[in-house]
């Protein structure tokens, strides 16, 4: 017995070095992890922006194009029904990064300034961006994409005003495109920092944005800091540039048409809850024909296999972004959102000559030049712009739900309380409160002023109440201006107009999201109490006097 009881107890201290080997070779394989990926205190944040994106495009919004990424990050999140934007490319990009109406920044318009002063075309002084609030909270920030938020994008120039490029207003780091849209291949105005780059061999701009944001998030986690990424893609704005072999794989789906499309689209939203049934479809834009009866129908489809392939390379991307954040055990505290700078693009590219450098390309919505390369530049019209704004009418530029409504993906493992199983939120949230967002999950602060001079406060509210599951406390209306296009959004009602010239029109956004049926002549009292809201805004944000122009009769596009 004697020797037995000792027999045990040499097994059992084997056994416990043996558990402690294994213990200690357990503890050595996590230490690399540990001290390169050290998770921080605060979440990182990745806001990833589609450009000239119709609401209903991707997969998770009812959309035939295959964006399984996104879908993925909206089944294991939320998303957002009734998400705005600013309706364009400037507005937007200021909004969102300043968390503040766009006016208030210097860009109600473009980038032209237009010498007032909520129309300078730039980011001014009175604002401040998320890089430069979370830069003081010990966030590493890089800008990755599209800028567009200079009037002086030149980075050859070195005389160029740089006090609105991205590394001036807070991020540590930018590869990008200081200007607007332009080749997928040949981009002009690409930068790196401050100076010029130039495009490798065989570049794609969606594939370089794409593993530059990727790299960012390695270097932030080598740093031991937590991230702020911004990566604005120019997918799909126009022109439509994508590898043949990507642009194939649509071709048959999109030689069904937008008749058929667009309604199937519509019984897919309603069967996934994103929008009601009793909002009607709206119908085709007059100025399309049915498909049945379109012209060029070659030429047609392969502009929106085209447009799609865009869409498809980015949702690519945006998995290596995703692939990063989780090799180096990220993702869970990672606070990822997704949106769209304004709704679908009815802008012609008009057919024009180009300089003799370049002879050889054709530049313009030329029917059956087949688009795709990089000697190509025109758009997809406003017969697929249409269905990508299923179920609304009218695009981008204007205020109405087909300018300005937005998918908005948020995808947080650790922050998202209530169930992250694709839920809809049905409230309405806007692009000013991005910023309130990022504040308060950030653990940064918001400044009064900056160097001494005065900041103005934030617009929005933060959105985390919706991560918790609770409801959205907002004591404002929502407002909109661009180019004298306007609009007002209360929980139910929306008042808006097609330009500075153009009667209000009222509608219910509980009944008739998609805007078919104006209520304005039948409620005269609360036309006039929203129009007086809409200009108290005006007044105080400098949207107002908005530089007047003639209106202008929409051009048909020529099949």
């Amino acid at each position: 017995m004697t020797q037995f009881i000792a027999l045990l107890s040499v097994c059992f201290a084997d056994c416990r070095l043996l558990l402690r080997v294994v213990a200690g070779a357990f503890v050595a394989c996590l230490l690399p992890v540990a001290v390169v990926f050290g998770a921080p205190d605060h979440p990182n944040i990745v806001i990833v922006m589609a450009d000239d994106m119709g609401f209903s495009d991707i997969g998770c919004y009812g959309g035939e194009i295959q964006t399984p990424q996104l879908d993925r990050l909206a089944a294991e999140g939320i998303r957002f029904t009734h998400f705005y934007n600013a309706g364009r490319c400037c507005p937007t990009r200021a909004s969102l990064l300043t968390g503040l109406y766009p006016h208030q920044c210097g860009v109600g318009n473009m980038i032209r300034d237009q010498q007032l002063p909520g129309y300078r075309g730039q980011l001014n002084r009175d604002c401040v961006t998320m890089a430069e609030v979370l830069r003081t909270a010990g966030y590493y920030t890089a800008a990755i994409g599209k800028w567009h938020l200079t009037r002086d994008d030149s980075p050859g120039d070195p005389a160029a005003d740089r006090s609105s490029w991205p590394r001036q207003r807070g991020f540590d780091y930018f590869y990008g495109t200081l200007p607007g849209g332009g080749s997928y291949f040949t981009p002009k105005g690409l930068t790196r920092g401050n100076d010029p780059a130039r495009p490798d061999d065989d570049f794609y701009y969606t594939d370089a944005i794409s593993r530059e944001a990727a790299a960012a998030v390695e270097r932030a986690a080598e740093m031991h800091k937590p991230l702020f990424l911004y990566v604005a893609y120019t997918a799909p704005h126009w022109p439509l540039h994508a590898p043949e072999q990507d642009v194939a794989r649509y071709r048959k789906l999109y030689a069904r048409g937008w008749d058929k499309l667009r309604q199937a689209r519509y019984e897919r939203m309603i069967e996934m809850g994103l929008i009601d049934p009793q909002w009607k479809l709206s119908p085709r834009d007059s100025r399309v024909p049915a498909w049945e009866d379109a012209e060029q129908k070659e030429w047609q489809i392969e502009r929106m296999a085209v447009y799609a392939a865009q869409i498809d390379l980015m949702d690519r991307g945006i998995g290596q972004i995703v692939e990063a954040l989780n090799e180096t055990h990220q993702m869970d505290n990672t606070l990822f959102i997704f949106l769209a700078d304004n709704g679908g693009c009815s802008e012609i590219i008009p057919v024009r000559s180009l300089p003799a450098d370049h002879p050889e390309a054709k530049f313009g919505n030329l029917p059956g030049v087949m688009p795709g390369d990089d000697e190509t530049f025109s758009s997809y019209g406003i017969g697929w712009a249409n269905l990508s704004n299923t179920p609304f009418r009218k695009y981008k530029t204007l205020q109405f739900e087909g300018g300005t409504a937005s998918p908005l993906i948020v995808h947080w493992p650790a922050g998202i309380a209530t169930k992250r199983d694709g839920s809809l939120v049905n409230q309405p949230a806007h692009l000013i409160d991005l910023m309130a967002t990022v504040v308060d999950v950030s653990g940064a602060t918001y400044p009064q002023t900056i160097d001494g001079h005065p900041i103005q406060p934030m617009e929005g509210i933060s959105l985390t109440p919706v991560l918790a599951g609770r409801s959205l406390q907002r004591d404002t209306p929502l407002f909109f201006e661009h180019i004298g296009h306007r609009a007002v959004r209360e929980p139910r009602w929306k008042l808006v107009c097609r330009g500075p010239y153009a009667p209000w029109e009222l509608y219910d956004m509980q009944a008739d999201r998609t805007e078919l049926d104006d209520r304005a002549a039948e409620q005269p009292e609360r036309v006039r109490q929203m129009v007086a809201a809409w200009d108290r805004w005006a007044n105080r944000v400098r949207a107002k006097p908005w530089p007047h122009t003639p209106p202008r009769k929409p051009r048909q596009e020529k099949n």
